[in-house]
């Protein structure tokens, strides 16, 4: 008797350390943050664990800490802050400011302003890859490349008409830059800083996203309805695949090597296989669905900005499980990897929902535990493998 219960202890004691397992949550908001006028651009921050909220009316960027989700500091910035990206190399994040000609440069761990570097006309979109920035520039037909190390313009590329998304190929490379009026993409060389080849696309390319899996770009043609996948070695279109109507956003899911593709107008998610390049299904989400992020639970997020809401998707089921009210309008998603969370950006509610995301589907599924005490140390070792690896 004193043995079994000792055992039980013991299971008691690690259970206590793993209450995700014991005590598997839904997806749910936490709490609601109070933010700039139209947040329309999200960021994570690994390094510090922070997460950056670009107001597109107030040119201002919130910074909320991404344990106690309370704001740590409001940044003011250049006229119209629309998008944001992160420099590991040195802890920087970088903002674009649409109407100021220019991007702001805070530090990750002082939560200040470096510095502000002039860009092309209107700039709209920004990457990192390695230790520059690139940032497309809507009226002047460029690409401005930043040094990260000496926050100075190093190169700037012409690029044509309209560069608007703009993506990388970690594996040759390489960016991308979607010239959406002109229906093409401009391929520019990451270690020349010279355009290296463009490829013709569908009907107004709108969103581009990396498989590093299969080294395929993929890029969503807003008006072609369909998505144009290109070869990373050979710079070439391997196929065309047609999707809903008004593709918008598209996500990468690295467990099942899928890709996903939110249409904004027919209020549905297409799933795409990596490999092959095939349609498997088409998911229901909720009115207009605008942005999308990828959990390593192997769960994808879809925020839909018309029903106020953020549709859970698993990745293995290729099916809604969840429905999470969120705020006004959710336009942009950023997952928060240390926490486990999500946070949404509500554009007409000048606030942020946290989701608490729940755990991986093959943990809840794992409510019965049988056998002696080195079984279960075995499982708790294996669920300790994914936690490290979920970290990184």
């Amino acid at each position: 008797m004193c043995k079994n219960r000792g055992f039980i202890s013991v299971i008691l004691i690690v259970l206590s350390s793993f209450p995700s397992v014991l005590f598997a949550q839904s997806d749910s908001v936490i709490t609601t943050i109070s933010v700039g006028s139209n947040p329309v651009a999200l960021l994570y921050n690994p390094t510090n664990n922070k997460i950056y909220c670009a107001n597109w009316m107030n040119d201002n960027v919130t910074i909320i800490d991404g344990a106690g989700d309370s704001v740590i500091a409001t940044v003011g910035v250049g006229d119209y802050p629309c998008a944001l990206a992160y420099n590991s190399t040195c802890n920087r994040i970088y903002c674009v400011n649409e109407f100021g000609d220019n991007v702001t440069i805070i530090d990750g761990a002082g939560d200040s302003v470096v510095t502000t570097v002039e860009v092309g006309h209107l700039p709209w979109s920004i990457i990192c890859f390695g230790n520059k920035i690139y940032c497309a520039n809507w009226y002047s037909a460029n690409v401005t490349i930043i040094d990260g190390t000496g926050d100075s313009v190093i190169a700037t590329v012409e690029v044509g008409d309209f560069p608007y998304a703009l993506g990388y190929n970690s594996f040759d490379n390489k960016i991308y830059c979607t010239n959406r009026y002109i229906d093409r993409i401009t391929i520019i060389d990451g270690v020349g800083n010279l355009v290296v080849a463009t490829v013709e696309v569908g009907d107004e390319p709108y969103a581009l996203n990396y498989n590093p899996i299969a080294n395929k770009i993929y890029c969503a043609n807003f008006y072609g309805h369909n998505v144009t996948i290109i070869d990373g070695a050979g710079d070439s279109v391997t196929a065309t695949v047609t999707v809903g109507d008004y593709p918008w956003a598209l996500a990468h899911n690295p467990n099942n090597n899928k890709i996903y593709c939110a249409n904004s107008r027919t209020d549905n998610v297409t799933i795409i296989d990596g490999g092959s390049g095939s349609v498997i299904t088409t998911v229901r989400v909720g009115s207009v669905p605008r942005a999308l992020a990828y959990n390593p639970n192997n769960k994808i997020y879809c925020a839909n900005r018309e029903s106020d809401n953020v549709s859970v998707i698993d990745g293995q089921a290729d099916s809604v499980i969840a429905t999470v009210e969120v705020g006004d309008s959710p336009v942009a998603l950023a997952y928060n990897p240390n926490n486990n969370k999500i946070y949404c950006a509500n554009c007409g509610g000048s606030s942020m929902s946290v989701i608490a995301c729940s755990p991986p589907t093959a943990v809840e599924e794992d409510h019965v535990m049988t056998g002696d005490i080195s079984d279960t140390q075995e499982r708790f070792f294996e669920y300790s493998l994914w936690w490290v690896e979920f970290q990184v």
